[in-house]
């Protein structure tokens, strides 16, 4: 008979493309997951993988058995949830979310206390992923519920394993010192207003910073024939609140990634708010989970969970 972990693990290799990174993710060495392939090519009669460079391939029966594991795995998890919901009430054992940072913090920790007090036998274990990534360890079955967001304005790929439902609307915002030209202002903030203005952005590559990219294509040039000017760099966006507060630097945050502004700071809304969806995402299987459902009905009180 096959083994189950065999199954996870080929299917992360093929995913992955080595042995060394299914072997992370799976939490073991590389060696384990080679003795697990190694056994499941026993087991089958042929081989499963192939070199190719400094990675591995599926053979064409490696291929077979991936397409075929995920009815194994949903028939699997259909039996742990229906004897679940029959020998329980409520949710209990362990709920892996996997999320982005700022979907954590402004998100996921503050369900927890409620969580911990509604559903007393839960764990929640919170792993920091970007939505690719994200999306990966669910459909792998290596976590059991995503949130993810629509990068650059783009939706991350669905896996046809699994679905997803919106569970905020995160929206940015400009933060300056209270002593800035534009704190004077009480409208929102039009493309115009920021024609000059020296700002601290994220680095080149991360999400903000497409984000601001977006919002940069909108603003005129001013006399000196730029739009702005970026100043500062950094990506850790307390680090970015400091740098406002020190200079007449300005900043486009997320309100999830936002801490709490300190004295002198201030906030103005843009006139054509820049948003992205933040989704989450679980195993079709696993739409009867009493613990993904109470986690969902905490990210949307007041929304049906399914």
């Amino acid at each position: 008979m096959i083994e189950v972990g065999a199954l996870r693990a080929l299917r992360s290799v093929a995913a992955l493309g080595t042995l060394a990174r299914a072997a992370e993710e799976l939490g073991f060495t590389a060696s384990a997951v080679s003795q697990q392939l190694k056994r499941l090519e026993r087991q089958v009669g042929v081989p499963v993988l192939a070199p190719a460079g400094r990675g591995v391939v599926l053979t064409p029966a490696g291929q077979a058995i991936v397409d075929s594991a995920p009815e194994v795995f949903q028939a699997l998890e259909r039996c742990a949830e229906a004897a679940q919901s029959v020998s329980q009430g409520a949710p209990r054992g362990v709920l892996r979310v996997v999320a982005f940072s700022t979907a954590i913090r402004g998100l996921v920790a503050p369900t927890l206390g409620r969580l911990a007090t509604s559903c007393p036998d839960l764990v929640v274990q919170i792993t920091e992923q970007d939505p690719d990534q994200a999306l990966h360890s669910v459909d792998a079955g290596t976590a059991d519920l995503a949130l993810v967001h629509d990068a650059d304005g783009l939706p991350a790929p669905l896996p046809p394993s699994l679905t997803q439902r919106r569970v905020h609307t995160d929206v940015g915002d400009v933060v300056m010192s209270s002593t800035h030209p534009l704190a004077r202002l009480d409208e929102p903030l039009a493309a115009a207003d920021l024609a000059g203005r020296a700002w601290v952005t994220s680095p080149p590559g991360t999400v903000c910073h497409q984000g601001f990219r977006r919002l940069l294509a909108e603003v005129p040039e001013d006399r000196s024939g730029e739009a702005v000017a970026i100043r500062h760099l950094v990506d850790d966006f307390a680090t970015q609140l400091a740098l406002v507060a020190a200079g007449d630097v300005i900043a486009l945050l997320p309100r999830l990634a936002r801490p709490p502004l300190g004295d002198g700071l201030v906030s103005r809304q843009l006139a054509r708010r820049p948003t992205r969806e933040v989704q989450a995402a679980w195993r079709r299987s696993a739409d009867a989970s009493p613990a993904i459902q109470a986690m969902l009905t905490e990210l949307t009180p007041g929304s049906p969970a399914s």
